[in-house]
């Protein structure tokens, strides 16, 4: 575990970090070819960076220190959003939560749910991605179907890149992969209706990632 200043130097840079967002789609000067971008250099470095792309796919980010926090958070979530009925298949995941003070039902309905809860296999910090898989995400559909997805997962999760997501699934499922593996930035968005961005068409509307040192 960090020591308090070093976490207290991460949540600083992030909130600086978010603080000149970048609306989408990106300015084409603020594109970056790939082969410019340098590796960030610690553990520390990638939680900014993906916090800051992240934000600027229109993801919500947040940094708890703890689950506890954690929860704290989505209380508060709860609440100015009007959430009520919260989903999540993943025994684990649900009962981490409940022992960190969880009060909350669980919803037995995707179709009708009005946020979903899952993990991820890996968070991608160059692209502000979710590694999501039908193992680490509750399913197939629980990630996309709700109107709001919250993805809870540990800084141990960060990698750089997606080819360094991948390693990492190689490591930990070999020749087993899941069935189902993808990559989610940001809420589903197209512009293909008069070329506007409408967001939500195919997939949440928002998503939400809850960044957390102890899960």
């Amino acid at each position: 575990m960090m020591p308090d200043n070093a976490k207290q130097r991460i949540l600083q840079k992030i909130k600086q970090a978010l603080t000149t967002s970048v609306p989408v789609p990106f300015p084409e000067h603020t594109q970056v070819p790939v082969q410019q971008v340098l590796p960030p250099a610690d553990g520390e470095d990638l939680a900014i960076l993906f916090a800051e792309q992240f934000s600027q796919i229109q993801g919500q980010f947040a940094y708890c220190l703890n689950v506890a926090e954690c929860v704290a958070q989505l209380n508060i979530l709860a609440e100015k959003k009007a959430i009520h009925k919260w989903y999540c298949t993943d025994e684990k995941l649900r009962h981490v939560l409940e022992q960190a003070g969880w009060q909350h039902g669980w919803h037995t309905t995707l179709a009708d749910c009005h946020a979903s809860i899952t993990g991820a296999e890996a968070l991608v910090a160059r692209t502000g991605s979710l590694l999501l898989s039908s193992t680490a995400s509750s399913g197939r559909t629980s990630s996309v179907y709700a109107p709001i997805h919250i993805c809870l997962a540990g800084v141990q999760q960060l990698v750089y890149d997606i080819s360094d997501a991948m390693q990492l699934m190689q490591q930990r499922y070999g020749q087993q992969l899941p069935s189902f593996i993808s990559l989610a930035s940001g809420p589903s968005r197209t512009a293909d209706i008069e070329k506007t961005l409408v967001t939500g068409v195919h997939g949440p509307k928002e998503v939400f990632c809850f960044l957390t040192e102890t899960l």
